[in-house]
């Protein structure tokens, strides 16, 4: 339920998603992740640090062994989305018959 709670906090699986690249630096990821604050930016990093699933690297931060585990885990669910928005795409340019 740790796992749960620190991924349901706003901007969290963003910001791993925008590190599945590669390593990124704090200016780069604002830059990426509009409507993103600096603050809760660093509240994120710093919480994501602590759990061992990103690290601070030379190029700003990058996933751990266990980060890129988790994004791998993170694909069937992925995946899925991708299908999701699909049908609710197809379902939206359907006429709605009045």
């Amino acid at each position: 339920m740790a796992a749960m709670d620190l991924f349901g906090r706003r901007w969290a699986l963003r910001i791993l998603w925008e590190l599945r690249s590669g390593p990124l630096g704090a200016r780069a990821m604002l830059a990426r992740c509009e409507g993103l604050s600096s603050s809760v930016l660093y509240q994120r990093l710093r919480e994501l640090v602590s759990s061992g699933i990103i690290a601070p690297s030379a190029d700003g931060y990058e996933l751990t062994r266990l980060g890129t585990e988790l994004i791998h885990a993170l694909r069937p669910l992925n995946e899925w989305a991708a299908t999701w928005a699909q049908e609710q795409e197809h379902h939206d340019q359907e006429p709605t018959g009045t």
